[in-house]
């Protein structure tokens, strides 16, 4: 069993900005970090894939259509060609120019201003493993850089790309993703050693966070944007709550009047 599967204490804060600044920025930019960060914001959840040519960078989709200039599939472009896109005229004007970040530059937002990150590995099509081993990787190697830093918490639905981040880097914390309950989750999330869970908020209860926390394991939800649900949540006991409403929601408050 790897140092990560009981994470105490539990290190993050409850309260995650979803992809940067949820809807009030360009997605998966830094310009979205930037924008939670102000509204008090200090964990912050991102998307990570890889480039054609192998560097890790933000984007959450599969190709390039909804959030950049371009069209097609983002692992067939290197990263000098995506560095060159505009990654936030899609959002609003004031953000036309934005370029979509590497993983890195986000890395050096969080860890030069004290933040938390929750990575989501988001593999391109049959690169689940690659681009788990690639992000592990890279993050130990970050990190390690910095004593006394908080740890990724390294997320994905793809549990092939969870084993591949363990081998690469057995000592950072993991949560396995689930849209519903499948059949075998819970053998997979155990013997991923995963420190959470990030299940859809429709699927939690306290019944469910109880049966976590019995197991070892936290449990986040995603992506809690309406008042009472966030509370009925938070009565439930979770651990994290990941939102895009971030100007709605005070970190270490809830919500704002």
């Amino acid at each position: 069993m790897s140092t990560a599967f009981r994470l105490e204490p539990w290190p993050y804060p409850r309260w995650i900005a979803h992809r940067g600044a949820g809807k009030l920025a360009p997605e998966n930019t830094l310009a979205a970090f930037r924008v939670g960060a102000a509204h008090g914001y200090r964990m912050f959840e991102c998307d990570a894939k890889l480039s054609g040519d192998g560097v890790p960078f933000l984007l959450h989709d599969a190709t390039l259509e909804r959030t950049t200039s371009a069209r097609g599939q983002a692992a067939e472009w290197t990263w000098a060609e995506l560095s060159r896109l505009d990654a936030g005229g899609w959002h609003s004007r004031s953000y036309a120019g934005e370029p979509p970040p590497t993983l890195e530059a986000v890395v050096r937002f969080v860890l030069r201003n004290g933040h938390a990150l929750n990575i989501e590995i988001k593999p391109s099509p049959g690169a689940e493993a690659l681009t788990g081993q690639a992000v592990a990787e890279h993050c130990r190697r970050w990190w390690s850089a910095t004593p006394g830093a908080v740890p990724p918490l390294l997320t994905s639905f793809k549990p092939a790309a969870l084993r591949a981040a363990r081998a690469a880097a057995p000592e950072l914390p993991r949560g396995l993703l689930l849209d519903h309950w499948w059949e075998g989750w819970w053998d997979e999330a155990q013997a991923l050693d995963c420190s959470a869970v990030v299940a859809h908020f429709g699927m939690l209860d306290a019944a469910a966070v109880e049966g976590l926390r019995a197991a070892g394991m936290r449990c986040l939800a995603y992506t809690v944007n309406d008042a009472c649900e966030a509370d009925r949540l938070l009565q439930a006991g979770v651990d994290g709550l990941i939102t895009d409403a971030v100007d709605r929601f005070a970190p270490g408050e809830g919500l704002l009047d």
